[in-house]
């Protein structure tokens, strides 16, 4: 019973406390009861908000944390978006080129029927001496037919499929091209050489051959065009007694690089008489 009264008491005690204050703040401009309990909370207050000043900063810091990584992950999504169309305009601007270099090729040798073919495959091991094109039978390529790009003689159709076909490579050691150099006339068998690229041999002695000579195909044995570039002269070899030399001959194709060649589907023959022995004296 006294702690029901006490209660009461102390409800009382409050509504009047409030009656009052409602009282003087209609009537009066200073209210005494809203001054003293604002002097003794206002203690209260400044230390409740001195002791949430560290939470609320830390909770601005998670916030902030959280709209940076969300700034970050939209910034790297755009980033991405923008590397991708970057590649993709480079790799369109290198195959234009490609194009432009093979349609100017084919423009400067209208006698020739050339098709286009990507490659598809190549030999595995570290040393590959063929490739394989997206084309065969169904688009006219038969077993012996060129293969170049605009650089130079890349090598020729050894087997033919529906729809694909196997290049063997100049370099391959069963290939072989008649060939002359440009600046002599000096004629020669070029063959692949295992680790060394390309070999011409059977070049008379008498003939002229420097490092950095040009080889074309000398059109002999009908089986290339002539005047198609097979490499450069790096080395000669000369022996004395010997009845020909030899020259080392870096390829004109890079072969490693090859995405796209040309089948020559037809071409002119043509051949070119062996440089002449001269004339003893």
């Amino acid at each position: 019973m006294k702690g029901s009264r006490v209660h009461v008491l102390v409800l009382v005690i409050v509504l009047c406390l409030v009656l009052a204050w409602l009282i003087l703040d209609s009537l009066t401009p200073s209210n005494p009861i809203k001054n003293a309990v604002s002097q003794v909370a206002s203690p209260i207050q400044y230390a409740l908000r001195w002791l949430g000043t560290p939470f609320r900063a830390l909770a601005q810091g998670v916030e902030n944390i959280n709209k940076l990584g969300e700034e970050n992950e939209t910034l790297r999504k755009e980033n991405s978006e923008l590397r991708n169309q970057i590649i993709l305009l480079q790799e369109a601007q290198l195959e234009n080129e490609i194009l432009r270099k093979e349609l100017s090729f084919k423009s400067s040798v209208p006698s020739y029927q050339l098709l286009s073919a990507e490659v598809i495959g190549r030999d595995p091991s570290e040393f590959f001496k063929y490739l394989i094109i997206d084309r065969g039978k169904d688009d006219g390529v038969r077993v012996g037919l060129p293969v170049i790009t605009a650089d130079g003689l890349v090598g020729r159709i050894s087997e033919v499929g529906p729809v694909s076909s196997k290049v063997m490579l100049v370099t391959d050691s069963s290939s072989s091209v008649s060939t002359l150099v440009q600046r002599s006339r000096a004629t020669g068998m070029t063959q692949g050489y295992p680790g060394q690229g390309l070999i011409m041999r059977y070049i008379p002695q008498s003939a002229s051959v420097e490092v950095g000579d040009i080889v074309l195909t000398s059109g002999l044995g009908g089986g290339f065009p002539m005047r198609l570039v097979v490499g450069q002269v790096a080395e000669v070899t000369e022996q004395d007694v010997a009845m020909f030399k030899d020259a080392r001959v870096i390829p004109a194709v890079n072969f490693t690089s090859l995405e796209s060649v040309m089948v020559m589907l037809s071409f002119q023959e043509q051949s070119v008489e062996p440089l002449a022995e001269p004339t003893p004296e």
